[in-house]
C-alpha cells in the first residue's frame, strides 16, 4: 500500500496498448485524471523490437505507465502459433519494462491474466497460489510469457526500488471485445451466437457442454477504474487479483443473454464440447480491503456490451474477417 498516493494530474501517462479492449477503456478512464494522455500506435511503434522503445522511452519521457498490451487468442491459436505466443509476450513485456527502467519512469502497472494459474488451483484463487501446479496446457505459452512479466516487475523493484506492480483482471468483456466465433471468448461468442439466432428466427440456440461451470466476469471500464486505483494506491511487490467477485453458471449467463437481446428460444448443450474448468473464481479480498468495488452489475454490463456489438454491425465487413486472418492478427483489439 502507498502511504500517499501516486497522484497523476500533470504526470505524463503512457498506455501501452490502447487500441485493445483495456487499453481503450483505460483511455476512457483516464481522461477524467488531468494527466498528459501517451499513445503510440503499433504502426508506428513495434513494442517487439528493443531499439525502437527505448527510442521511443527516450523521446517522450512518460512518467507512468499501464501495460496491458499483449498478443492473445484463444486455445485454436494458443495451440496453433506457440512460439508466436511466448515470443511476442516475452518481448513486449521485457522491452517496455527494461525500457521504463532505464528511462526513470516513475511508476508501471504490468497486466497479467487469471489464465497464470495453476490449472488445478484452489479455488477461490489467491495471490499465493502462482506457480504451485502445472499450467493449462492449451495456454502455457501465453501464460509463461505473463508470469515472466510479474516476475520482472518484482525484480526491478527488489533489485533497483522501481515502483513496478502487477494486477490480474478475471475475465473481461465489454466495448472492443472480439466476436470472432472462432477465436473469442464466453461472452462475445454468445452475444454474437444469440442475436444471429434471434435475427435469423431460429427456435433454439446451442451452447458448448453441460453448461455447468461457474465463471467470474468483470465489465471491462471497471476493470479500468481498478488499474487506475491501483497506480494510486498499491505499491508492493506481489501482484494482486482483480476480479468481480460474481460468479454465474454458462447456463445462467447464455439466459441473461437472451433476455438482454430478446431471444425466447429453446437453449440447447453439445455435449460433445467440453465444460473446461467446473470453476474459476478469483480471490479479490486484497483489492476490495482497499476500498475498491466494482459499479457495473452483470446484467447492466451485459447490455452495455451488447450495444457495443452491435455498434460492430454497423461497420461494413466487422464480421467478416477469415479464421485465417483471425489467428494471424491474433485479435487486433490487444494488439501494442
Amino acid at each position: 500500500m502507498l502511504s500517499e498516493p501516486f497522484e497523476l494530474t500533470g504526470k505524463r501517462v503512457w498506455v501501452a496498448g490502447h487500441r485493445g479492449m483495456v487499453g481503450a477503456a483505460l483511455i476512457r478512464r483516464l481522461a477524467t485524471e488531468s494527466c498528459d494522455l501517451l499513445t503510440v500506435s503499433r504502426d508506428l511503434l513495434d513494442l517487439r523490437d528493443t531499439s525502437a522503445v527505448d527510442a521511443w522511452l527516450v523521446e517522450n519521457k512518460p512518467d507512468a505507465v499501464f501495460l496491458p498490451a499483449a498478443k492473445v487468442g484463444g486455445i485454436l491459436a494458443n495451440d496453433t502459433y506457440p512460439a508466436k505466443f511466448l515470443y511476442d509476450n516475452l518481448m513486449i513485456a521485457s522491452n517496455v519494462i527494461h525500457g521504463s527502467f532505464k528511462t526513470g519512469v516513475q511508476k508501471l502497472l504490468f497486466l497479467g491474466s487469471s489464465c497464470i494459474y495453476p490449472k488445478f488451483a484452489r479455488q477461490p484463487i489467491a495471490e499465493k497460489s502462482l506457480l504451485t501446479g502445472p499450467l493449462e496446457p492449451t495456454n502455457q505459452w501465453y501464460a509463461l510469457a505473463k508470469i515472466s512479466g510479474i516476475k520482472l516487475c518484482q525484480a526491478y523493484r527488489r533489485q533497483y526500488g522501481c515502483d513496478f506492480i502487477s494486477a490480474l483482471p478475471t475475465n473481461l468483456y465489454g466495448p472492443g471485445d472480439n466476436y470472432e466465433l472462432e477465436t473469442s471468448h464466453v461472452i462475445p461468442a454468445l452475444l454474437r451466437k444469440i442475436h444471429e439466432a434471434k435475427s435469423g428466427d431460429a427456435r433454439k440456440v446451442e451452447i458448448w457442454g453441460t453448461g455447468a461451470p461457474r465463471r467470474e466476469f468483470l465489465y471491462v471500464d471497471d476493470c479500468a477504474d481498478a488499474l487506475v486505483f491501483l497506480m494510486k494506491h498499491y505499491s508492493e511487490e506481489g501482484h494482486i487479483n482483480l476480479g468481480s467477485g460474481e460468479e454465474v453458471s454458462i447456463r445462467k449467463l447464455a439466459q441473461i443473454i437472451c433476455k438482454t437481446i430478446g431471444f425466447d428460444g429453446q437453449i440447447t448443450h453439445d455435449l460433445s464440447k467440453p465444460d473446461g474448468t467446473p470453476r474459476k473464481l478469483l480471490d479479490s479480498s486484497r483489492l476490495r480491503s482497499m476500498g475498491w468495488a466494482p459499479a457495473v452489475s452483470l446484467s447492466a454490463g451485459l447490455e452495455m456490451a451488447y450495444e457495443a456489438f452491435r455498434e460492430t454491425l454497423r461497420i461494413p465487413n466487422e464480421l467478416e474477417v477469415s479464421l485465417e486472418q483471425s489467428l494471424i492478427d491474433l485479435s487486433e483489439r490487444s494488439e501494442p
